[in-house]
């Protein structure tokens, strides 16, 4: 199975309508880092994190209530959450990996 650019970037740009839509997760408005120009990359890569951690919070509560029985929270939601979670936390892990990579790459370098 060959994954096209062109079908991800349509799935992502349909998971951000989603995520702007009422009712979404109250951390999809936090997602939106800003002008890169005016922040730098610490700051930036910090509120990333913070992001993913915040997902992955709503995430478990939303597991919890749904195991407690808890019926403003359906079985759905707590998946969907779930997911997102998962994918902004590989996501991390590979720009993580990425960063590493140069980190290593710039220090083989000769002075």
């Amino acid at each position: 199975m060959k994954i096209q650019a062109s079908d991800m970037y349509a799935e992502l740009q349909s998971l951000a309508a989603q995520a702007r839509k009422p009712g979404a997760l109250d951390t999809a408005d936090n997602l939106r880092v800003g002008n890169t120009s005016q922040n730098d990359f610490s700051t930036l890569l910090k509120g990333a994190l913070d992001n993913v951690n915040a997902l992955q919070q709503s995430s478990g509560e939303l597991k919890n209530r749904v195991e407690l029985g808890d019926p403003n929270v359906s079985l759905e939601q707590a998946m969907i959450a779930s997911q997102k979670a998962g994918i902004a936390f590989e996501a991390t892990v590979q720009v993580r990996n990425k960063l590493v990579e140069a980190y290593k790459e710039i220090m083989a370098m000769p002075v």
